[in-house]
């Protein structure tokens, strides 16, 4: 019964590589622009992130969603199981850090579990070209088929348009 008791040798010892949970708000919401970008990646679940609310913010008429801290506020989302290399795909895709930070935040998902997942959310530090404004077509589409596909209430979006349209109105773009 040596075998029983023996000390594995080096080739034998297998790593556990930790996934990464992975908060999805926007375009990462669609199952197959994800399914292009993260191959390994698997949906963990749905929830929602509490103390949010979604917005677009951008450059006019090519604005993407982030979201920022709302007291009350609330943001359906999908969590992603994420391999390391979808982390690092999605780091390139969402521009981090330039574009986009990353934070670990706490969604409850639909069975009332509390987990920690990380979240991108645009960076505040390239004001100049970072406003709230309007996404493009194409974008907005991909986002509202993400919603459809998770069954999120369209409210949301509707919600985060008619807050970049607000604040178009009270402050229009100016053009050189």
């Amino acid at each position: 019964m040596r075998g029983i008791n023996r000390s594995l040798r080096k080739d034998e010892v297998m790593m556990k590589v930790e996934k990464r949970l992975g908060v999805a708000y926007g375009s990462n919401l669609n199952i197959g622009q994800m399914a292009m970008r993260c191959k390994a990646a698997k949906v963990y679940g749905k929830g929602v992130l509490k103390g949010y609310r979604l917005l677009f913010k951008g450059q006019m008429e090519n604005a993407y969603c982030t979201i920022e801290k709302k007291r009350g506020g609330k943001v359906p989302v999908v969590v992603w199981e994420l391999e390391p290399e979808d982390e690092k795909a999605l780091d390139f895709y969402e521009g981090y850090p330039r574009f986009y930070e990353k934070e670990d935040v706490k969604v409850a998902l639909e069975d009332g579990t509390i987990i920690t997942a990380m979240v991108y959310i645009m960076t505040d530090k390239i004001l100049d070209r970072i406003h709230l404004n309007l996404p493009s077509r194409t974008y907005l589409e991909i986002v509202k088929e993400g919603y459809k596909a998770a069954g999120f209430d369209e409210v949301f979006i509707e919600d985060a348009l008619a807050i970049s349209e607000k604040a178009i109105k009270k402050y229009p773009p100016k053009f050189l």
